[in-house]
Parts: C-alpha cells; sequence; structure tokens
C-alpha cells in the first residue's frame, strides 16, 4: 500500500511493534500529533499517553511514557523511556508510577519543579483517562 508507513516502538524493555500503518496517533509534549505518509519530518518528545496505531489489522494502542519520536514521510519511530500494550497497564502499575514521579517531584531541584509538576499532572490525567485511580485527588 502506497499510503502506509513503517512504525516502530521500542523501550529500553523489548521491542513492541514493528508494523505498516496507516496512522500513528502521539501524544506529544507540546500536543498531540497524527503521523501519516508524506508527513514533515520533525522530532518530538512524548509525554505520558495513549499511542494509537492504524494499519490494515485495525487499531493497536500502547501507553508511553516520556521518550522521543522521530517522523519522517514513509515512516515513524519512537523510543519510549517506558511503553507496554494498553491492556497491560492496571492499578498497580498506575500507582507504582505516580509514587516513582512523586519522589521524583519532591527530590528535585526547584528548577526543575516546573518539569516535573507538569510530568506527574500528565501522568495522573492519563491514568484518570483509562480509568484507573492515582490515589493523588
Amino acid at each position: 500500500m502506497a499510503d502506509t508507513i513503517q512504525f516502530d516502538l521500542v523501550s529500553p524493555e523489548r521491542k513492541l511493534a514493528s508494523v505498516s500503518a496507516t496512522e500513528v496517533q502521539i501524544p506529544g509534549s507540546e500536543g498531540d500529533l497524527t503521523a501519516m505518509a508524506g508527513h514533515a519530518a520533525t522530532i518530538l518528545t512524548i509525554r505520558p499517553g495513549v499511542l494509537t496505531v492504524k494499519g490494515a489489522n485495525g487499531e493497536e494502542q500502547f501507553v508511553v511514557i516520556g521518550g522521543f519520536a522521530e517522523v519522517a514521510a514513509d515512516s515513524v519511530s519512537v523510543l519510549a523511556e517506558m511503553a507496554l500494550p494498553r491492556g497491560e497497564m492496571s492499578q498497580e502499575v498506575v500507582l507504582e508510577l505516580v509514587a516513582q514521579a512523586t519522589k521524583t517531584h519532591e527530590e528535585a531541584h526547584p528548577d526543575e519543579h516546573h518539569a516535573t509538576e507538569k510530568f506527574l499532572s500528565d501522568l495522573v490525567h492519563l491514568a484518570d483517562d483509562m480509568g484507573f485511580h492515582s490515589n493523588l485527588g
């Protein structure tokens, strides 16, 4: 198919996907981005969110926590700090991620508080959007 792109998603633990896709929806730190064939080349940082890949086999979703995406006219490569299939996300994973982010925020230098607070906020919103409780509200 001429209107497809190569999509690859890797985390430090494993390669999660390497498929032909028609569309990839990426939760960027400066806003969501949808990449399709012919997209202008760009690199973006990823915020905690759900990455959606659409292709011949339907739709796949992955939870991504940080990292980078490189978009080109014929490919999208995502290097995530942490990623897992959406079905593997659980209340326990959410609580552990929020606990780690809270500790990082509390220990951060004052110059880093804005960034760590935004990361924690994005993480809590992700948990809420997925129907999990982060125990912060």
